[in-house]
């Protein structure tokens, strides 16, 4: 298996789709740096020489936030949120749903253990 930033990409798959094994690359991101380094996005990852490894660890790391640095990026905006008690911030602490879905049916089953939501008046 090749390491890209540490992470192990699996070999007998395209390497576009490969690629998307590293956290914050999707589709587009692994297509849009295949297209920089002029790799062949159809090509199994282990077809990659040392050099074209050493472009990829490279390009990710210089021009991207991926990995370490965006997982630290995102949980620094979560605590941020947390401390300013702002909305989004109270419902991260109480493992509620922060994006407006309903809680009265499906948020139980996403955030684990059951948590108490007020009900309606009636």
């Amino acid at each position: 298996m090749a390491r890209v930033i540490g992470i192990d990409i699996p070999d007998n798959k395209r390497l576009e789709v490969s690629l998307t094994y590293i956290y914050g690359v999707g589709r587009a991101l692994s297509n849009e740096v295949l297209n920089k380094l002029g790799l062949d996005p159809n090509m199994k990852a282990h077809k990659l020489t040392e050099s074209d490894i050493a472009k990829l660890n490279a390009i990710l790391q210089s021009e991207y936030v991926v990995e370490g640095d965006l997982r630290r990026q995102i949980q620094g905006n979560i605590k941020r949120l947390i401390s300013i008690h702002s909305y989004r911030g109270m419902r991260h602490r109480l493992g509620l749903p922060v994006r407006g879905q309903r809680t009265r049916s499906n948020s139980r089953t996403r955030k684990g253990k059951r948590k108490t939501v007020a009900n309606k008046k009636k």
